[in-house]
């Protein structure tokens, strides 16, 4: 059976996506990559995130992004729906990179120790 590859989700001028990408290559870990602007956010992926890491996590509400939105934007923002439609609308207000394990697991951002353990067979 063929092991399934990782996948790192984000934008590719997002240092942080940088940083992530290049450690899974100095650690020779094969991945493919999701840019969010060119490839759209992955919607049916959306929930499942939500449900491993939670709002808090995943939504990014110290970027630029979501600080531009107007406040009756950012009050809308009360349960997973209206996260997701967010998301959907505005891709950079999703914390970056979300990378998807071979194992189904997530992970939000770049914490070297973190992607260690999780890339450890």
């Amino acid at each position: 059976m063929k092991n399934p590859i990782l996948t790192v989700y984000g934008i590719p001028n997002c240092d942080t996506v940088k940083k992530a990408r290049a450690w899974l290559t100095g650690q020779a870990l094969a991945h493919q990559f999701h840019d969010f602007k060119k490839q759209g956010v992955p919607a049916e992926l959306l929930r499942n995130w939500l449900a491993q890491v939670g709002a808090p996590v995943l939504l990014n509400r110290k970027g630029t992004t979501w600080r531009q939105l107007d406040e009756a934007t950012r009050t809308a923002v009360v349960d997973d729906s209206t996260t997701i439609a967010l998301m959907l609308a505005q891709p950079s207000v999703i914390k970056r990179p979300v990378v998807v394990w071979p194992n189904g697991q997530i992970s939000v951002g770049f914490d070297e120790t973190s992607f260690g353990a999780h890339a450890a067979p």
